[in-house]
């Protein structure tokens, strides 16, 4: 891990104006949510608990708690430590979960690959492992249960975070509206309020489809607008009403306000810790700006108007202990700018939910690229901002439960309750992901990294454990939607696992593909069959009982296995992996497409056209390489003397031939397990599949290309290779044919009641009820050839 930050951003031509730039942009983004916390903490916490009284001890006291947890959990921990865990660049829970699990075994995912850590985003510069790491790394290695564990927790983050897109455009909405209940009698406030916020919630939600783009310019600006008005008006609130506030920043007050109201006190910082609720969302989206931009407005920025805001509503409310109205934000604010103070908190609380709900989408389609979410269909708004997707079926659960629970709850108190269990359960997970970054991949002492998960993590189980005794006044709701959803996410996980299994059990050898043919009443039709499979190697069962049903195939055959790699990003010049299957007279091809978790997938047109430009450069490339080994090869065909388990995969860049140097992989498909020779790195030994039987031996070796399909300077183009293309542009123009295994998934007789429940029941009834996977891969209906498929796991 580079701990000097910073990946494309932090080079040595970025200027300060450039960050300052990213600085600006990234308070529409990032801190739309935190900054909207001033409308809310107060009311929130002398809600019930505690009551204002005229010695001031309690709002002191409570202002000297915002102001150390703001310092200690945004600041020390977020800004100068969590930041710096960043994965090439992205941040957020599953970035760390990815992190993890490269530097060590810990991943559940399957088809790994021994080439995936050839990607030049899976490894990067580390200090050498120390005796302390390497224990701690061997143990989680070592016992599967850890693997679970550590999934299950990663899981947990992830429905938090969900839940709080869930609550927050609720909360934040409510809250700014709730303004209008000074300007209108009790009778029309309780009739007014609710039907607003719910309307401005359902043109939130359905302007989704638009994409923030269109209106993100806005974002920084409103953001800006209300940072400046809080502190401005705290600083009015502080020179009108009481200069001396600043003496409660010192930590003796929060001692004298335990002292004083001891339990109840307690029970109140349930609703002090909201003043960081959207602190996560500098982590999560660290990807679209730099660590120094986001660093400059947190601490530049927004800390001091937070804390000038929170300083001025205390100074005010230490000279007016019996207002008629509850606390709240806006009897601090003067009666002359009380309406433009109105307008902006209700467009900032547009801005704060915008960007959690963008932080939903995103977090979804990264838990469905690694196979822990029922498939949706993603779309991608903009062709040119990394990372604005769109989800409708989220999107319009999410309309429905957010003005579920503003009419259900109808206050801020228990929405604020429910809001802040799920904040610091992800700031949790977060603390105890980030040890063992510490650990595994920076390398240090694990008593450092005990330290920083006792210290952090104790102030959140304190701020925890607050939430938890306002279970039955609304922080039930996110603990019973993160049960229902880690059911969902783990039984689907489960089911994939299994089918993958099955698949790669009861896979077809090579050798019956090739023995396919006229003699056994097989036809080659005309055209390019594209076979989707899970499988990196071997030949899948679907395709068998394709041929079995349809006795015919099509002229060139590819097996496609889109996949998913934990990394952030795959480059493009490293996404395909292409090789033979058989000679080339067969005219059988084997394409890996990797994709990093928040990684763009291509619609099926350009997908089509690209696939059939990679097997053109690798039939070139094979040939070159071919005759390079041997002049003498002109019409036999690369390898066609090779036996037939030979098999070779190639990383096709988007470069020409002569370009940049490729390598290529030497891999035997029959095997479940692989293992390498790096002449850089020395032995390493991997699982592709998921059980090692036999090992073999894989190995990379980098090599410049010639020209393409050039045997030397002044020789023509050799037959074979012309045949081969024009066999491949033929069979492009007769038509693409994707086929797709429809799957009927069943558990094996003797299961316990448990896995009867997840696997006839849940996984099924979740697999009817979502996106097929032709949607998921965007495969065009007319073009679409299922098979269908029973498995027994």
């Amino acid at each position: 891990m580079d701990l000097d930050h910073g990946r494309c951003w932090n080079s040595k031509d970025s200027s300060w104006r450039a960050i300052l730039l990213l600085a600006y942009q990234s308070l529409g983004v990032v801190y739309g949510d935190l900054s909207i916390s001033p409308l809310y903490v107060y009311k929130n916490t002398f809600a019930e608990d505690i009551q204002h009284s005229d010695t001031n001890e309690e709002i002191f006291g409570v202002l000297s708690f915002v102001f150390w947890t703001l310092t200690l959990i945004p600041l020390f921990k977020y800004v100068f430590i969590v930041l710096r865990a960043d994965d090439n660049g992205e941040g957020g829970t599953f970035a760390l979960y990815s992190l993890i699990c490269r530097h060590a075994k810990l991943s559940l995912l399957p088809s790994r690959q021994l080439s995936d850590e050839a990607l030049s985003t899976y490894k990067l510069e580390h200090p050498p492992e120390n005796k302390n790491c390497s224990k701690v790394k061997i143990l989680l290695e070592k016992h599967k249960c850890l693997h679970t564990a550590l999934l299950i927790l990663v899981l947990l983050g992830t429905c938090m975070v969900i839940g709080d897109g869930l609550l927050t455009p609720a909360i934040s909405v409510f809250s700014a509206v709730s303004g209008l209940e000074l300007s209108m009698s009790n009778y029309h406030h309780e009739y007014a309020v609710i039907p607003i916020t719910c309307f401005i919630l359902v043109c939130l939600f359905a302007l989704q489809h638009y994409g923030t783009h269109r209106v993100g310019l806005f974002f920084a600006p409103i953001v800006l607008t209300w940072l400046l008005c809080i502190s401005t008006l705290g600083l009015y609130n502080i020179f009108k009403w009481n200069p001396q506030v600043y003496k409660a920043l010192s930590p003796y007050y929060m001692f004298k306000f335990l002292r004083k109201t001891r339990i109840s006190g307690w029970m109140s910082l349930g609703g002090i810790l909201l003043c960081i609720t959207g602190s996560e969302a500098m982590f999560a989206d660290l990807g679209h700006f730099s660590y120094i931009a986001i660093q400059i407005a947190f601490t530049f920025l927004v800390y001091p108007a937070l804390i000038l805001a929170y300083m001025g509503q205390a100074a005010y409310l230490s000279k007016h202990h019996h207002s008629i109205y509850q606390i709240s934000f806006y009897t601090s604010v003067p009666e002359s700018v009380r309406w433009p103070m109105i307008i902006v908190a209700i467009l900032a609380s547009v801005v704060g939910s915008q960007a959690i709900i963008t932080g939903t989408f995103s977090i979804i389609n990264q838990s469905q690229s690694l196979g822990c979410f029922p498939r949706v269909k993603v779309i991608h708004t903009s062709d040119k901002i990394h990372g604005q997707i769109y989800i409708p079926e989220i999107n319009w659960m999410l309309m429905i439960l957010c003005i579920a629970v503003t009419i259900g709850f109808r206050d801020t108190k228990h929405m604020g309750n429910a809001s802040g269990l799920a904040v610091m359960a992800v700031m949790l997970v977060t603390t105890c992901l980030t040890s063992l970054v510490i650990i595994l991949c920076w390398h240090k002492p694990p008593i450092l990294a005990l330290c920083f998960l006792i210290f952090f993590g104790s102030i959140e189980l304190l701020y925890f454990s607050a939430s938890l005794t306002k279970f039955t006044e609304g922080a039930w709701l996110p603990i019973l939607l993160a049960l229902f959803l880690m059911t969902i996410m783990f039984v689907w996980h489960y089911a994939t696992i299994k089918k993958y299994e099955f698949d790669l059990h009861n896979k077809v050898s090579l050798e019956w593909l090739l023995t396919l043919g006229p003699s056994l009443g097989i036809a080659r039709v005309p055209g390019i069959g594209v076979v989707f499979t899970d499988l990196t190697s071997g030949i899948p069962a679907n395709f068998s009982r394709f041929v079995t049903n349809l006795p015919a195939y099509h002229r060139i055959l590819v097996f496609v296995c889109v996949k998913s790699v934990p990394v952030p990003h795959v480059p493009p010049a490293e996404r395909y992996l292409v090789g033979r299957v058989g000679s080339a007279a067969h005219r059988s091809y084997r394409c890996i497409v990797r994709y990093g978790y928040r990684d763009v997938h291509q619609d099926v047109d350009s997908f089509e056209a690209e696939l059939v430009a990679k097997l053109v450069d690798f039939i070139h490339y094979d040939w070159s390489q071919a005759q390079a080994a041997n002049p003498r090869i002109e019409n036999e065909g690369p390898r066609s003397n090779r036996s037939s388990s030979d098999f070779r995969l190639a990383v096709i860049g988007m470069v020409d031939l002569s370009g940049p140097p490729m390598y290529q992989i030497d891999e035997r498909p029959e095997h479940l397990s692989v293992s390498a020779g790096l002449s850089s790195v020395g032995s390493i030994t991997d699982e592709t599949e998921m059980e090692p039987i036999i090992p073999a031996q894989k190995r990379v070796r980098f090599s410049i290309e010639d020209e393409p399909g050039a045997a030397g300077k002044g020789k023509e183009i050799n037959c074979g290779l012309r045949e081969e293309l024009e066999d491949l542009f033929n069979a492009q123009q007769a038509g693409t044919a994707f086929i797709l295994g429809h799957s009927n998934v069943q558990a094996k007789q003797g299961s316990n009641l448990l896995r009867r429940l997840a696997i006839n029941f849940g996984y099924n009834f979740l697999s009817r009820n979502c996106r097929g996977p032709d949607v998921v891969l965007k495969v065009p209906p007319v073009s679409l050839l299922e098979v269908g498929m029973v498995y027994v796991v």
